[in-house]
């Protein structure tokens, strides 16, 4: 994988940084809504929703080229990415009938360390002093927020702790894949299982939407795809632990819809974890583009040229 800046100017792995954050961006925006039609429609209709709109876009932007986009040598793990991510999106659905979405949010906030840890372990990724405790930094930040109370440590809490389990799981199988699969194949395959899996159990979970609740769920569907296609395509420009980091803002992304929603208004100390959330997420990006550039030089100038060993990754 090259870091060597393009066209544009950005490297490789500072495209991974922004797709990553538009991401939780667009996921977050799913999560408010999804909270919002709590209290009108069932949790698995929504998860239906969100599964049958991403297969429904995807298809038809695959459709012109739809047998190339089909072709998968990986298509027993596409399943198995498909069930986890439908676990870490249910979990999530789920604890949101019962806890804040600025709470869920900051427990679902271990996902990044988990994927971090896992990258190290499954996929032979490095982890470095400083990835290490930037991201322990982060979820220190997490921890401020939060404030473990009755509120939050209540046996509800556990379906984000699963829901982060899931997500890293997905995580971690996406940067696997990615190397060998368009982001179109493995958004498209995602999608599939969830809905065929969703619509069996749908029917005995349905209430009649209104009309905005229909435009609602569509637009449920559409930032679901968004952020998947995101995350794809972040996981297959960049190391999985150098991204994780940046999946903490959507801690504050879903305090701000929290108070534009909800009325909830976080105190002092919300601010004040977010904001070494916010500090530790920047001074990874800092990091990471600052030695991508040192290596793509090297890289430039090819073994004949420069005489040194592979530069070892942080």
């Amino acid at each position: 994988m090259t870091n060597a800046p393009n066209s544009g100017g950005l490297s490789d792995q500072s495209k991974a940084i922004l797709l990553m954050i538009a991401c939780i961006l667009f996921l977050s925006l799913m999560d408010a809504t999804v909270k919002g039609l709590g209290d009108r429609l069932d949790t698995v209709q929504m998860l239906w929703a969100r599964y049958t709109g991403q297969t429904l876009i995807v298809f038809l932007i695959i459709l012109p080229a739809l047998s190339r986009h089909l072709r998968t040598r990986n298509p027993g793990l596409h399943f198995v990415r498909s069930m986890v991510q439908m676990g870490a999106t249910g979990f999530f659905f789920f604890s949101l009938e019962h806890i804040g979405l600025a709470e869920a949010t900051a427990i679902m906030d271990i996902a990044p360390m988990l994927i971090t840890l896992g990258a190290a372990a499954f996929l032979g990724e490095s982890l470095g002093l400083r990835r290490g405790l930037s991201i322990g930094v982060a979820l220190l930040g997490a921890l401020i927020v939060i404030r473990p109370g009755s509120a939050v440590f209540s046996p509800w809490a556990l379906l984000p702790v699963a829901g982060a389990v899931c997500f890293a799981a997905y995580a971690l199988l996406t940067r696997f894949v990615g190397p060998d699969e368009g982001a179109m194949t493995s958004l498209f395959y995602t999608g599939v299982v969830g809905t065929v899996v969703l619509s069996a159990l749908v029917p005995f979970h349905w209430v009649a939407p209104g009309r905005l609740d229909w435009a609602l769920l569509v637009l449920i569907g559409c930032l679901g795809a968004a952020g998947q296609f995101a995350m794809i395509r972040a996981l297959t420009l960049a190391e999985a632990g150098s991204v994780a980091p940046f999946t903490y803002v959507g801690l504050i992304f879903a305090t701000i819809w929290g108070m534009v929603f909800f009325g909830e208004y976080p105190d002092g100390w919300t601010y004040v974890g977010a904001a070494i959330i916010g500090g530790a997420g920047l001074y990874i990006w800092h990091r990471e583009t600052r030695v991508a550039a040192p290596a793509a030089t090297i890289a430039a100038a090819g073994p004949a040229d420069l005489a040194v060993p592979e530069r070892p990754k942080t």
